[in-house]
């Protein structure tokens, strides 16, 4: 006997979205929270490609109804360079071009709350201590907040415990997938920015005009706060002495976000994340898959994150829910190799961006909206795993063509 066909650790936007295209096929679901929403969590700003995958899953209707701040691109500055990037202006023949930028505490809620009405059972407060995994026969032990124990048991489990990465942890096969460790610096700001060139429609992302490996996010919401942010190389001599907010107030000061946010008043302490990219050695197993961050996380440099998130949960669901009907799967084939398609293309790009190439391109490109461009703006918006654009299909090679198109020198 089993207490629900699909176990789901973790309720973020991996595991609602799962849960709920899940839900809807007829599959009961129990999803285990660790925490209590809501709750603050970075990664607030989302790519067109997210919208399509809410959408599918009879999730967006509730989030164009909360009133979070539209996005339709990104802007990028180093000193006097500048770029602004449309979304809209993409390679898709299909698909969304605008997104929003959401506190993550609103949105995880109301993905929860709509996947609840829907008829999931979500327990909130319940920390899974141990897990034994068999196909078709899987347990989860748990401790809620009231410190009471239990045990469910179910037919598979899906991992969307994002960065807690509950199996991976429990299974030792966790792996850094960087060679050089970066730090986060992060807070939230009323911003109170009265620039009127100032476009809260879309990302800012600024690089540091002498050392380009240390960049900036700027994310507005629509009450007038921002989400803020720094990365930079984690241990940097440079810094050596200096706590945190003396960090970050010297890193925002040598850049226009100084005067930008000359005003700006915190709204929540300054926060840390170290160590933040890692991936697993496996996508899946006997029992169980892995989704989103859970089973790595790159860099929030093109905000990814929730895209790759969303993105595993209904490949997955897809795949289980074609089980329950009873046709063969392989989750090698079905989930595995299709998902990293486009977990590779953000690597790739993640990779040019820190070794420079990728911000040459972004910053010399031409301005006429040329095929190539359209390409290029496609995997900004987050759509990588549309085979037809070459970018996608051959994009190491590619990256070098643009580089080499956009290179002044």
């Amino acid at each position: 006997m089993t207490d629900c066909d699909i176990a789901i650790i973790g309720a973020g936007p991996a595991g609602t979205v799962a849960a709920k295209c899940l839900c809807d096929a007829g599959l009961t679901v129990i999803v285990l929270e660790a925490q209590t929403f809501p709750r603050f969590v970075i990664g607030e700003s989302l790519l067109p490609h997210c919208m399509n995958v809410l959408e599918r899953a009879g999730l967006l209707d509730a989030v164009e109804k909360a009133g979070f701040q539209h996005k339709n691109g990104a802007v990028f500055e180093r000193g006097s360079l500048y770029q602004s990037i449309d979304f809209r202006e993409n390679f898709e023949d299909t698909g969304w071009g605008t997104t929003f930028q959401v506190q993550r505490s609103r949105f995880d809620h109301i993905l929860a709350q709509t996947t609840i009405d829907a008829g999931v059972d979500i327990r909130f407060g319940h920390k899974v201590t141990d897990a034994v995994l068999r196909d078709g026969d899987c347990t989860l032990d748990y401790e809620n907040d009231a410190g009471q124990t239990g045990r469910i048991r179910s037919t598979f489990v899906l991992d969307a415990s994002g960065y807690g990465r509950v199996l991976p942890r429990m299974l030792g096969i966790i792996k850094s997938s960087q060679s050089t460790e970066r730090r986060a610096l992060f807070t939230h700001l009323r911003d109170q920015i009265s620039d009127p060139d100032y476009d809260r429609e879309k990302i800012l992302i600024t690089v540091h005009p002498v050392r380009p490996e240390i960049w900036y996010w700027l994310i507005p919401f629509s009450d007038g706060t921002s989400s803020v942010g720094v990365i930079y190389p984690d241990q940097d001599p440079e810094f050596d002495g200096l706590d945190d907010q003396a960090i970050f107030d010297r890193l925002i000061g040598d850049t226009g976000l100084g005067p930008l946010l000359a005003k700006a008043e915190p709204t929540r302490p300054l926060n840390a994340i170290a160590g933040y990219s890692a991936q697993s050695d496996t996508l899946f197993g006997d029992g169980y898959v892995l989704l989103g961050n859970s089973a790595g996380f790159l860099d929030p440099v093109f905000s990814s994150g929730v895209t790759i998130a969303m993105h595993s949960a209904e490949l997955a669901a897809k795949v289980l829910i074609a089980r329950h009907t009873g046709q063969a799967v392989d989750w090698d084939a079905d989930y595995a190799i299709p998902l990293n398609r486009g977990v590779e293309t953000f690597r790739s790009y993640v990779d040019a961006w820190y070794d420079g190439r990728l911000q040459t391109i972004i910053f010399n490109q031409p301005d006429d909206d040329t095929k190539l461009k359209r390409m290029v703006v496609s995997i900004l918006a987050g759509y990588a795993w549309n085979l037809d654009n070459p970018l996608v299909s051959k994009t190491d090679r590619y990256l070098e063509m643009l580089h080499d198109l956009c290179d002044p020198s």
